[in-house]
C-alpha cells in the first residue's frame, strides 16, 4: 500500500488527482472535486480504477519534483536499461477536464507497459469501451472518458493496456479527457501546447506572491496547493482532495473533506491577503456570501463548491478503505450540525476583508446584521463544536469564545466602517461583554489553571490556543500562558499537538484514536512566539515544515510513532496554517497589527 505522503497532487482548479511515487494515478474525480471517482485505487485496489506506467525491467530508483512553482509533476523511473520521465499535469480549463501524461525518454531504451483501469462511481461501474472519435472512449451512465495517444492499445481483463519502448529525447503523449456521455467529445488537446500553457499559468500566478524570507519556498508551495484546491468558477476552496483517508489506520474516523467549510474563511482570507492574492480573497469572500445567503437560521457550517447544501452522508461498501480503514464515506453529515463558532469566523472574515480594502456592499452588511441577530438567541445553546463531534452537544469553551468574536467584530464594523446599525450597537456591546465574562468564569478551571474544552470540565482542547490569535485575551494574560503550558504538558506528543485526548475524553462519541493535528501544532508555534518564546516557536515551525513530503505537501495529521501522515490529503487548513505562521514569525509587527484590529474594547 502506498503511504499517504507518497502521493503528489495535480489540479486544474476544478478537480484534482493523486499520483504515487511510482507514477500511478490512484485518485481522480471528474468533473469536480466532489464528483464520483473514476480512479479509486487509493481507497481500494487497482480493480477500483488506476492508471500506471510500469517499466518491464527492474526498477532501481524513482525521483520526482514539481517543475518550479507549478503543479506540473515530473517523475523519473530508473531501470538497468535506462531512465524515463513521466510529465503529469492537468491544464487549467474551461469546460472539459483533462489529465495529460507525457512519457519522455531520458537515457537508454526503456520498455514500458501502460495499464488503464477506468471504474466510474467510486471504483464500482465498469464502462463500455470502444474506439471512436479518433480515440478510445469509455462510457457508463452520465460519464465518458476519451483517451488520445499515438500508441496502440488493446483490452485485457476489463482494462486497457499497451506496451511500447521509449528512447532518449522521445516524448509520447497520453491525454485522458472527461465529457458528458450524451455529448460528443471535446476537441483533442495538443499535449505539448497544453504543457506550455499550464506552465505559464502557474508561473504567472506564483509570481504575484509578495512573501519573502527564509520560508518563501514552503509558503509558495502551500499557496500553489491552496490554489489547486480552489474551485475556480465560484472561488470556493475544498478542505482536501480526498474522502476517507483515516485519522487512525484501520479506524473509523474517516470523513469526506471535498467540501467548503465556513470556519476556513478567516484563516484562508488572511493567508491570501497577506500573500498578495486579493483577487482570490475577493472570490472566496463572494463564495462565502452566496453560500450563507438566505435565512440566518438555515446557515450551515459547510457547503458544496457551488454552495450546495445537501451533502448527505452514505457509505461505499465495495471499497475496502485505505489500508482497510472502514467505512469509506461520501458526503458529510456534519453539514447539518449546529456549530456556534462559525458565526465568529464569518463575522471575523467580513471584518478583516473590510480592513484590507475589500469593502462590503449594502446587501452584504444586511446579511451580517441578520446573522448576528440570529446569534443573539443562539449563543447560550450547546453545540457540536469545532471538531464536529458525533456525540451529544456540549457547551464548548471555544464555541463560546467564537460567539464573543462574532459580537466583537459586529461592534467594530459599526464603529469603524460606518455601517448603519446604531440601534443595535449598545445591545451587541452588552452581549459581547457578557459572553466574555461567562467564558472567563465557566471555561477556566482553577485547579487545572487552564481553560478547558467544555464548561466545568478538566479536559484540555487545542482549539483554546486560538484565544490570543482572535484577540479574546492578550498573550500577556497569565491565563493564556498557563493554558499554553497545560496544553504542552498534556496534549503534546513528540513536540506536536493532539486536538484532545481521545482515549480518555469520550466527548466525540467515536472509538479509537488519531494522530497529532498539524493545524493545532501551527497554532502552538504562533502562541509560543506571542508569549515571547520565539526560539521554541521557530524550532517547532521548522519541524512542521520538515514534515512535508518530498514535494512539499501536508495531510491533516501525523503519527509520531510510525512517522507517517494521516487524514485527508493534501489538507488546505494545514497549508493555510503554514502560510499564516510563516507570516507571523517573519514579521515582528504582524501580530501586533492584527491584535490592534481585534482587541476587545
Amino acid at each position: 500500500m502506498t503511504r499517504i505522503e507518497d502521493y503528489a497532487f495535480l489540479s486544474d482548479t476544478q478537480t484534482g488527482a493523486l499520483v504515487s511515487r511510482f507514477g500511478c494515478v490512484d485518485w481522480l474525480c471528474f468533473p469536480r472535486f466532489d464528483s464520483g471517482a473514476c480512479f479509486a485505487a487509493l481507497l481500494g485496489d487497482e480493480k477500483n480504477g488506476s492508471w500506471r506506467f510500469t517499466p518491464t525491467g527492474e526498477l532501481i530508483a524513482t525521483r520526482r519534483r514539481y517543475r518550479g512553482d507549478t503543479l506540473i509533476l515530473e517523475t523519473e523511473l530508473e531501470t538497468a536499461e535506462g531512465t524515463v520521465r513521466l510529465i503529469d499535469f492537468m491544464p487549467p480549463r474551461g469546460k472539459a477536464p483533462d489529465i495529460v501524461r507525457i512519457v519522455e525518454g531520458v537515457a537508454g531504451s526503456v520498455q514500458l507497459r501502460m495499464n488503464l483501469t477506468i471504474r466510474f462511481d467510486y471504483g464500482h461501474v465498469v464502462p463500455w469501451v470502444r474506439k471512436q472519435h479518433g480515440g478510445l472512449e469509455a462510457i457508463a451512465g452520465p460519464d465518458a472518458l476519451i483517451l488520445h495517444t499515438p500508441i496502440s492499445t488493446r483490452g485485457q481483463n476489463l482494462s486497457t493496456v499497451a506496451e511500447f519502448t521509449v528512447s532518449p529525447g522521445e516524448r509520447i503523449p497520453f491525454v485522458l479527457t472527461w465529457f458528458s456521455s450524451h455529448e460528443k467529445p471535446p476537441p483533442k488537446v495538443h499535449a505539448e501546447h497544453a504543457l506550455r500553457e499550464t506552465e505559464r499559468f502557474w508561473v504567472e500566478w506564483a509570481k504575484q506572491c509578495s512573501v519573502g524570507g527564509e520560508w518563501r519556498d514552503a509558503v509558495i508551495r502551500s499557496l500553489v496547493t491552496l490554489k489547486g484546491l480552489t474551485y475556480a468558477p465560484t472561488g470556493g476552496i475544498v478542505a482536501a482532495l480526498t474522502t476517507s483517508l483515516p485519522e487512525e489506520i484501520g479506524g473509523v474516523r474517516n470523513w469526506d473533506y471535498r467540501y467548503c467549510w465556513l470556519r476556513d474563511a478567516t484563516f484562508t482570507l488572511v493567508a491570501l491577503m497577506d500573500s498578495g492574492y486579493l483577487d482570490e480573497a475577493r472570490a472566496w469572500r463572494q463564495w462565502l456570501l452566496r453560500a450563507v445567503a438566505g435565512s440566518p437560521s438555515q446557515m450551515q457550517i459547510m457547503y458544496g463548491v457551488c454552495g450546495e447544501r445537501r451533502l448527505s452522508e452514505y457509505e461505499v461498501p465495495w471499497l475496502a478503505g485505505y489500508e482497510n480503514s472502514k467505512p469509506v464515506r461520501v458526503g458529510n453529515a456534519a453539514s447539518g450540525q449546529f456549530q456556534l463558532d462559525v458565526y465568529g469566523e464569518v463575522l471575523d472574515s467580513m471584518y478583516r476583508a473590510d480592513r484590507a480594502g475589500i469593502k462590503a456592499a449594502e446587501p452584504d452588511w444586511r446579511l451580517q446584521v441578520a446573522l448576528i441577530k440570529s446569534l443573539e438567541s443562539k449563543w447560550e445553546l450547546p453545540d457540536y463544536g469545532i471538531w464536529e463531534i458525533r456525540g451529544e452537544p456540549q457547551h464548548f469553551t471555544h464555541s463560546k469564545m467564537m460567539a464573543w468574536v462574532a459580537f466583537d467584530r459586529a461592534v467594530k464594523i459599526v464603529e469603524e466602517c460606518n455601517c448603519e446599525a446604531e440601534e443595535n450597537l449598545e445591545r451587541w456591546r452588552q452581549i459581547r461583554d457578557r459572553v466574555h465574562q461567562e467564558v472567563c468564569e465557566l471555561g477556566f478551571n482553577r485547579e487545572k489553571n487552564a481553560f478547558t474544552q467544555v464548561y466545568g470540565s478538566s479536559e484540555l482542547d487545542a482549539s483554546l490556543l486560538m484565544m490570543p490569535l482572535v484577540g479574546f485575551l492578550p498573550p500577556s494574560d497569565d491565563r493564556v500562558r498557563s493554558t499554553v503550558d497545560a496544553i504542552q504538558r498534556e496534549l503534546v506528543e513528540d513536540g506536536f499537538v493532539l486536538r484532545y485526548r481521545t482515549e480518555v475524553n469520550k466527548v466525540d462519541g467515536l472509538p479509537g484514536s488519531e494522530g497529532v493535528f498539524l493545524l493545532c501544532s501551527f497554532w502552538l508555534a504562533d502562541c509560543l512566539h506571542l508569549i515571547g518564546r520565539t526560539t521554541d516557536a521557530r524550532e517547532l515551525f521548522d519541524r512542521l515544515v520538515a514534515l512535508r513530503n518530498d514535494v512539499g505537501l501536508l495531510a491533516e495529521e501525523y503519527d509520531p510513532r510510525t512517522k507517517r501522515m494521516l487524514g485527508n490529503f493534501p489538507q488546505a487548513f494545514s497549508h493555510v496554517a503554514l502560510v499564516n505562521t510563516a507570516y507571523i514569525l517573519g514579521h515582528d509587527d504582524a501580530f501586533a497589527t492584527r491584535s490592534a484590529l481585534q482587541r476587545a474594547s
